[in-house]
């Protein structure tokens, strides 16, 4: 199944317009700009509790949902979800308190345990090892940010929950936009290493060549303060991350902006994010039904506008929807 350009130009600019005033990476808080502050605000106008006190959205068990669990899991009684977090605000990242997990993705993994009758772990992890504790069977489900990729297809299950669009981060008041292949030709643009991100603009860069154009010199960060860095000293051109990230992070210091959007899934499929499983373990299905009934009771469209991503709703959850393709040139 693909998508017209247009489709996902669309979807881009809304999400931008709203987001918009426009990164995945780490840190050991909730962002250098944030350091000491109780309350942040969303790009469009909402404002984020930054604290450990969260007062997070709640909704009832459905034992009929809950039925669909793998009985070990619901012997057990508890979810054990999987969490990259350290990322600028507002999808994973540290509460004030700094050990507190907090954000977007979080706040959904509880609503998703609710709905299963489950107490929740959320077991903060690096990028790597949440894909490590999932094949281990460690952690139950990764939401984390994760893209429906078709090579992640092959070992994992998806149940989707949000839009996956990216953002090109670059210093505010440049003329230069990106909205394809040749407008990131010999630039110096920073990533996260194995993130669908960096699987798009190697892409990208290998397109450019083919064209005869010069190829994106690709630079690896792991942390937000690292990228940061690098990107308000100019030893990179723009980020690309997250643009729910990169977003936040430009509404707060006004020194960025997003100087383009893009779909997490390349030009012929619309980016979708989902909790993701180890592959045919029985979970997905209690996954789905879990997120299409905080779709359908209303929390899940609260915890989206509390944090300001009203525009990167789905519709529907979906089980294993067509995802960034193996070659994506």
């Amino acid at each position: 199944m693909s998508v017209n350009r247009r489709t996902i130009a669309s979807a881009a600019a809304v999400l931008a317009a709203t987001l918009l005033l426009t990164s995945c990476g780490s840190s050991n808080n909730a962002s250098a700009d944030l350091k000491g502050k109780k309350e942040g605000t969303a790009p469009n106008g909402v404002k984020i509790n930054l604290t450990p006190d969260q007062n997070r959205i709640t909704t009832p068990k459905v034992d009929s949902i809950a039925a669909l669990l793998p009985e070990e899991i619901r012997r057990r009684g508890t979810l054990q979800v999987a969490a990259s977090v350290g990322t600028v605000p507002p999808l994973g990242f540290y509460a004030t308190d700094d050990k507190t997990v907090i954000g977007t993705e979080p706040d959904l993994a509880h609503l998703i345990a609710d709905v299963l009758g489950l107490k929740i772990e959320v077991n903060p992890v690096s990028w790597e090892n949440v894909f490590v504790g999932l094949d281990s069977g460690k952690y139950d489900v990764g939401i984390t940010n994760v893209t429906v990729t078709e090579a992640r297809k092959e070992k994992y299950d998806f149940a989707t929950y949000r839009l996956d669009i990216l953002g090109f981060e670059a210093k505010k008041g440049g003329s230069w936009k990106v909205t394809g292949p040749a407008d990131v030709a010999g630039h110096t643009i920073g990533v996260s290493s194995g993130t669908n991100q960096e699987k798009l603009l190697l892409a990208w860069s290998d397109q450019d060549v083919k064209n005869g154009l010069k190829p994106v010199d690709v630079k690896y960060y792991q942390n937000a303060s690292d990228y940061y860095l690098a990107l308000g000293s100019g030893r990179i051109d723009a980020w690309l991350g997250p643009n729910p990230a990169a977003a936040f992070h430009s509404a707060q210091t006004g020194e960025t902006e997003v100087i383009g959007t893009y779909s997490g899934a390349g030009d012929t499929v619309l980016g979708k994010i989902a909790a993701t499983t180890k592959k045919d373990n029985g979970l997905v299905n209690a996954l789905n039904a879990a997120i299409n009934e905080t779709i359908k009771n209303g929390t899940y469209a609260q915890v989206l506008k509390r944090w300001g991503l009203d525009n990167e709703a789905v519709q529907t959850s979906e089980i294993n929807p067509p995802g960034l393709p193996k070659t994506n040139s």
